[in-house]
């Protein structure tokens, strides 16, 4: 076996194994179970909650929407120059369109969720939980004067969260088989776990407090689990090839969605439900920014 072959079959192995440990942790250890904690107990676990929305937030800026900004950005350069080689008198226009195909992301998942609810009006039903922490809650010393995003909903925003995850996941590996180096796939790989645990373990968090069946969450980790190593496996077989060439645009748009649809869970449903409660404000902005300046301080190699 050649060494760079070797090196990333341990890549695979490794993003795989990280990712079931740390997303099966939360789910198989009952100390992270909110529903039967008290006191102090459910005091760490919210912090830990807030914690875990911070990691999302600055996996979502920072990772994910960057990486696609930057991705299309690319191959709309690619798409000027091979098209100016053949049209002098083409002219480019300027325009955001990284940003662009981002908010669609955003809007299409708006659109998919205010499509269910239409459809199925008993699903904007509130939780008792969210009930308690609206009694009389003030956020941030503001009133809440509408109703939450409801925790009924979590099953759909799950699914949006781990399929946006899991597109995420599959171009990671991918960047990762298609290193032409052991240093550089080392290097990228070491970069991706070490932001890829965090995010994981906020997902079987996020699974964990929502009330998800404890089958249906370690059925949720073992896929999103795969698609890392899916997608070194896919940057395998074409390492060989025009790899560029097949990726193309279409990765960077799909790249760009999944950043969109990630925003929207993280915005309209993580960070609403974990700042919620009335208690200790300052403590939650601590735990939220604290998430975030690491998955910011790990983008430094990422």
């Amino acid at each position: 076996m050649e060494p760079l072959l070797g090196v990333k079959v341990g890549c695979l192995f490794a993003l795989l194994a990280l990712t079931l440990g740390c997303g099966l942790i939360p789910i198989c250890f009952k100390w992270f179970h909110i529903e039967a904690a008290t006191g102090r107990h459910r005091r760490v676990l919210k912090l830990l909650g807030c914690t875990s929305a911070g990691i999302f937030l600055g996996a979502g800026l920072m990772h994910m929407t960057a990486e696609a900004l930057e991705g299309i950005e690319s191959e709309i350069q690619k798409f000027v120059v091979q098209v100016s080689s053949r049209d002098a008198s083409f002219r480019t226009i300027e325009y955001p369109y990284g940003e662009l195909i981002i908010s669609l992301g955003f809007f299409f998942v708006f659109f998919l969720e205010s499509l269910a609810l239409q459809c199925c009006p008993a699903a904007a039903g509130r939780s008792t939980e969210e009930e308690e922490e609206q009694s009389g809650a003030h956020v941030f010393g503001l009133h809440s004067h509408g109703p939450l995003p409801s925790a009924s909903r979590g099953p759909l925003r799950a699914l949006i969260l781990l399929l946006s995850l899991s597109f995420h996941s599959v171009f990671e590996g991918l960047a990762v088989g298609l290193q032409p180096t052991v240093a550089a796939t080392v290097q990228l790989c070491l970069a991706v776990l070490a932001h890829k645990g965090l995010v994981v373990f906020g997902v079987g968090l996020r699974l964990v407090q929502t009330g998800t069946g404890s089958r249906w969450a370690m059925f949720s980790i073992l896929s999103l689990a795969l698609m890392s190593p899916l997608g070194l496996a896919l940057g395998l077989a074409v390492a060989g090839g025009d790899s560029e060439g097949r990726r193309g645009l279409a990765q960077a748009v799909l790249e760009g969605v999944a950043a969109g649809t990630f925003l929207y869970v993280t915005f309209l449903e993580i960070l609403p439900r974990e700042l919620a409660g009335p208690e200790a404000p300052l403590a939650k902005w601590g735990c939220v920014f604290a998430g975030f300046a690491f998955m910011a301080f790990i983008a430094l190699w990422a």
